[in-house]
């Protein structure tokens, strides 16, 4: 069997007749990671979800999910991979649990088994509660969690999940960060799409970013925080404005009145270091904070450039 070798894509294609929705891609989703999969609206990131779940042929180039080819290796490449669409779709007369089971039903899970794992992922999701709920009462968030579990029942080695956090409140949306954390701590392959920048600052080690079906950059998140922007704002924005000008230090302006100046600052230490100066020569400074997620920040320098 060819090891687990995580989710790898090379220059694929997919039009939908005069359409091409995935031009020219490439990205690499190691195992024992989270990658994040940003781009904007109509960029190609759904087409390429689907894709690599098997449920699409590209027109062109090649992948890989957990070392095998989704085209010619389909049902090895499934049995490895978890797949969770943008919209929950199935039968509404099924209960939660009875979803979950049907799927494991599909993988040749044995119903002991499967009613057994069936009950361990609505705990995980919190849905125990609802098990034997018919699944059209649930609500959208709720939905999604079952989602989720859904694409956990046959326990994947790669994770394919398409705008998880969509419809989740504020507390389902940490639990989710921290079952994904944990879940590639365990080795899995996690890859996610999300609209929701901030949630994939605080979960995801890679990046991707794809615009009009092109990879356009791919990056640690680390490395995608080298240079960021900070917002400064003093209780005189005058005397700011002249300390950071005396001082050499480049900066810009909001726009449309804001009183906020914004700074390029490499990492934690010149934010420190930059503040404690302000102090000492007099300047009443009342805040200094990222002026955004490193990856919200990263997405808006390239969208700016493509322009």
């Amino acid at each position: 069997m060819p090891p687990d070798s995580g989710v790898t894509a090379h220059g694929v294609r997919r039009s939908f007749g005069s359409v091409q929705a995935v031009a020219d891609v490439d990205l690499v989703a190691a195992p024992g990671r989270v990658t994040a999969l940003i781009g904007p609206n109509g960029s190609g990131k759904t087409t390429l979800l689907l894709m690599l779940a098997g449920l699409l042929a590209p027109d062109a180039g090649t992948i890989s999910v957990a070392g095998f080819d989704p085209v010619t290796r389909t049902y090895q490449a499934r049995a490895r991979t978890g797949w969770m669409p943008d919209v929950f779709g199935t039968w509404d007369s099924l209960t939660a649990r009875e979803v979950l089971t049907t799927v494991a039903a599909a993988y040749r899970i044995s119903p002991d088994d499967a009613g057994r794992r069936a009950a361990e992922l609505l705990d995980l999701v919190h849905l125990a509660e609802l098990a034997d709920e018919p699944a059209h009462v649930l609500s959208r968030g709720q939905k999604q969690r079952l989602g989720l579990a859904r694409a956990l029942v046959h326990d994947p080695e790669v994770l394919l999940l398409d705008e998880p956090a969509s419809g989740l409140d504020p507390r389902s949306r940490v639990d989710l960060r921290v079952l994904l954390r944990r879940l590639a701590a365990t080795g899995k392959t996690i890859l996610v799409s999300s609209h929701v920048l901030t949630e994939l600052d605080e979960m995801a080690d890679d990046a991707v970013f794809i615009s009009r079906g092109r990879t356009v950059a791919a990056e640690a998140i680390e490395s995608a925080g080298e240079s960021r922007r900070w917002r400064i704002t003093a209780l005189h924005h005058d005397v700011l404005v002249a300390h950071l000008a005396q001082a050499g230090v480049p900066y810009d302006v909001e726009p449309d009145g804001a009183e906020g100046v914004l700074v390029a600052l490499s990492d934690d230490t010149e934010a420190a270091a930059l503040l404690g100066d302000a102090v000492r020569a007099g300047v009443d400074v009342v805040s200094l904070a990222p002026a955004g997620g490193v990856l919200e920040q990263k997405y808006l320098a390239l969208e700016e450039e493509r322009r």
